[in-house]
């Protein structure tokens, strides 16, 4: 009898460790999104808009920490289509990046399911296409990651949260838009600034309550300034990272950046004027919105709050200001100050400068004098497959130097567990905003004119926060630490989207020789092939 209770015993811890695995596996989201041409009038005039599911902007994924997405996208627009999920880290899975440095785009009519994990993330973020210049007719949506139940936040459970995608627009369609930059000119200035895709929207609270704000800079090309007509925000987080809460009366957002913001509705009940307006342009565009006291007695009045007086100095000061909250967790238990990044030896530095030279007679955007030029097989595929004559991997240079632009498939060759520095360095009259997918960043200093390595002295080596997305402003230079953890093909590009198509933006190819799923995962399956890809297995 005793050796069957014992074999029982066996049966059942086995069970129940079986059971406890399957409860431990983290939750998996289903979608099925179309995307098609639509009509709509956000500036008053009628105009051909992109769709996810019929809507504009596109559907807010909510989502938490760890969990998995099946995502379906069928495109049903006449070119190909490719979404990316900007700050989505893709652990181990560059496949799932959604540019064309790493996946064939979805032909018309047809459709890919990408696959992946919202991997130890937490925070506000954005999706939107990469393809070609159809962001600038929408296709674009708010992606949440919120914690999970056993990780505390570092503030009170806000009473509900908003998202708000701010951005230029043009009443010309992506095709026109295209036509211009393809005859070698720059953009013309953008024909409004909207909300939510709206020139007027309403956010209804609680008098007494807080609220979460989620703002993102969908644009194109602008930074604007953020502001609430009688409240304080107190930033929470940036960008995956929890910050040191600060009140702020207004905040400028750089193309490509998010942020989450904590308001109360502590005033008296009526209705108050939410604003963004351009910043660093001759004309101002304005957006409005109205924060709505459920017990309002009275409509929006008064002067609308202003953007603040001050300019680039003003808005780099700013900037100095976000530090990371070292003893607050993000989407691990551990706090974020227990990763000590400044004490960590450079293995390599990168100098970025970007420039706007003429090639060919047409006007080109590039990075250490090499225009980036998309090549018809991804990256990521020629890699994985051995094919020759994609891409270089000494097709430029890692600091700048004197002579004429050329164009190229430029990538940086880089070692996984490396710990690099990257200095984007501005020459340009114009503000500059730069995005680094795979991965995450600490901002450890701004300066302005030329970097030397004198300019360490001033970094922040102690609490920097990290972000997928920085600004760099005119004449000037910032600086990124990056712990390359994640192996893959990784688009470092302009987050200015003219720029970037007309070739400002790079790949970081960050490789190991030992192949191990514990490094990268294995090309889907379902993998689009196309180029000299064509034909091959994956």
């Amino acid at each position: 009898m005793g050796k069957v209770a014992l074999f029982y015993l066996i049966c059942g811890i086995l069970v129940f460790g079986s059971v406890s695995v399957v409860k431990a596996e983290d939750a998996y989201r289903y979608f099925t999104w179309t995307a098609t041409y639509g009509t709509a009038s956000p500036l008053g005039v009628p105009q051909q808009i992109i769709l996810i599911n019929g809507q504009f902007p596109g559907p807010k994924l909510d989502l938490v920490t760890n969990e998995n997405v099946i995502l379906n996208l069928i495109n049903k627009l006449d070119e190909p289509l490719l979404l990316t999920w900007n700050g989505i880290k893709q652990r181990k899975n560059s496949w799932q990046d959604g540019v064309l440095g790493t996946n064939c785009p979805i032909p018309p009519n047809s459709n890919y399911t990408y696959k992946f994990q919202m991997k130890d993330q937490i925070g506000s973020y954005t999706y939107f296409p990469s393809t070609q210049l159809h962001r600038a007719v929408g296709g674009f949506g708010a992606l949440n990651i919120y914690a999970r139940s056993v990780i505390p936040v570092p503030y009170a459970k806000p009473a509900g949260d908003f998202s708000l995608l701010i951005g230029d627009w043009y009443k010309s369609s992506h095709k026109v838009l295209r036509q211009i930059l393809d005859s070698g000119k720059s953009l013309p200035f953008p024909s409004g600034l909207l909300i939510n895709g709206q020139k007027q929207s309403t956010f209804t609270g609680d008098q007494g309550k807080t609220y979460m704000f989620r703002i993102s800079n969908v644009g194109l090309k602008n930074t604007f300034n953020f502001r609430i007509q009688g409240h304080k925000m107190r930033v929470v987080e940036v960008e995956g990272s929890h910050v040191i809460q600060s009140l702020y009366d207004s905040l400028d957002v750089h193309v490509g950046q998010s942020m989450s913001v904590l308001v109360t509705l502590d005033q008296p009940p009526k209705d108050y004027y939410i604003v963004a307006s351009t910043r660093f342009t001759r004309t101002v565009l304005t957006a409005t919105a109205v924060l709505h006291y459920s017990n309002s007695k009275a409509s929006v009045s008064g002067p609308m709050p202003s953007a603040p007086a001050g300019q680039m100095h003003w808005s780099m000061l700013q900037a100095r200001t976000f530090r990371w909250n070292l003893t607050a967790n993000a989407a691990r238990p551990n706090p974020q100050g227990t990763f000590h990044y400044g004490k960590i030896t450079i293995s390599r530095t990168f100098v970025l400068a970007n420039s706007a030279p003429l090639i060919n007679g047409k006007l080109r955007y590039a990075v250490n004098r090499v225009s980036y030029v998309n090549p018809d097989t991804p990256l990521k595929l020629a890699d994985h497959f051995n094919i020759p004559g994609v891409f270089s991997l000494n097709s430029i240079q890692t600091f700048p130097s004197d002579g004429s632009p050329y164009l190229a498939t430029a990538v940086f060759p880089a070692s996984h567990h490396d710990f690099i520095e990257i200095v984007f360095q501005n020459n340009e009259a114009t503000m500059q905003s730069w995005h680094l997918d795979g991965y995450d960043f600490w901002v450890v200093g701004f300066g302005s004119r030329t970097w030397t390595q004198a300019s360490r002295n001033k970094y922040n080596l102690v609490d920097a926060p990290t972000r997928h997305t920085t600004q760099v402003y005119p004449k000037s230079w910032t600086a990124i630490l990056v712990s390359l953890d994640n192996q893959g093909m990784w688009n470092l590009r302009s987050a200015m989207w003219d720029r970037q198509y007309l070739g400002q933006q790079v790949y970081l190819r960050v490789y190991n020789p030992t192949q191990s799923l514990a490094n990268e995962y294995d090309i889907p399956t379902n993998a689009l092939l196309c180029g000299k890809a064509v034909g091959r297995h994956p």
